[in-house]
């Protein structure tokens, strides 16, 4: 069972947390969490690309010259392909990009990321995170007494408006409330920061 230790905003350690081995204790499966990128960045495709084919083109139903003696191929309207202003020939049309993934293997993928992140030492646990008013300075400087660097997802155990109001300006954090994470923020962060609430409810989402 793997021990973690727990910290304050200070950096300070008080105290260790002992982790679900079902959650943060897996070999990772790259196939598996690959299968959970490529189905979570589909499904964020809108698919609202269009073009006009040759029947929807407004214009052209006139024909432009006539068929014979004009020495040029013959056209029966200038909203033809050929012509520029025509229509687009097997250009794309709304479409829906969603992919199915079954949710014992989106859990298991998002419990091989996490224990991948652990095994990295790129997963810290904090006590908690409690501000007194909205701040984007205040938190930048409390992750930066946490030693933290480059892109990092910070998962709460309860929503809270003042930290998210706090951290919405910040280019690099990413909030998220458990136990409501997918394998592509996972693995797309440089760091994760759990609160211990966080901790508790994604043990008990995923530990099945």
């Amino acid at each position: 069972m793997p021990e973690v230790a727990v910290v304050n905003t200070e950096g300070a350690q008080v105290g260790k947390i002992k982790l679900s081995p079902e959650v943060f204790e897996l070999e990772p499966h790259a196939s598996l969490m690959h299968t959970a990128v490529v189905t979570h960045l589909a499904n964020r495709r809108a698919g609202n690309a269009d073009t006009l084919t040759r029947a929807e083109v407004r214009g052209g139903g006139r024909k432009p010259y006539r068929q014979k003696g004009t020495g040029r191929a013959r056209q029966g309207t200038i909203r033809s392909p050929l012509y520029a202003g025509g229509g687009v020939v097997f250009g794309p049309h709304p479409r829906d990009y969603d992919q199915k993934m079954p949710k014992k293997m989106r859990r298991k993928a998002t419990k091989c990321a996490l224990s991948a992140k652990l095994a990295e030492k790129q997963m810290m646990i904090l006590d908690e995170l409690k501000m007194d008013a909205i701040s984007t300075r205040a938190l930048v400087e409390i992750l930066e007494k946490l030693g933290v660097e480059g892109k990092t997802m910070l998962v709460l155990g309860e929503p809270d408006e003042i930290v998210r109001k706090s951290a919405r300006n910040i280019p690099w954090v990413m909030l998220r409330v458990a136990p409501t994470i997918s394998t592509y923020d996972i693995l797309n962060s440089d760091m994760l920061i759990f609160t211990k609430g966080a901790v508790a409810k994604v043990e008990e989402a995923h530990a099945k």
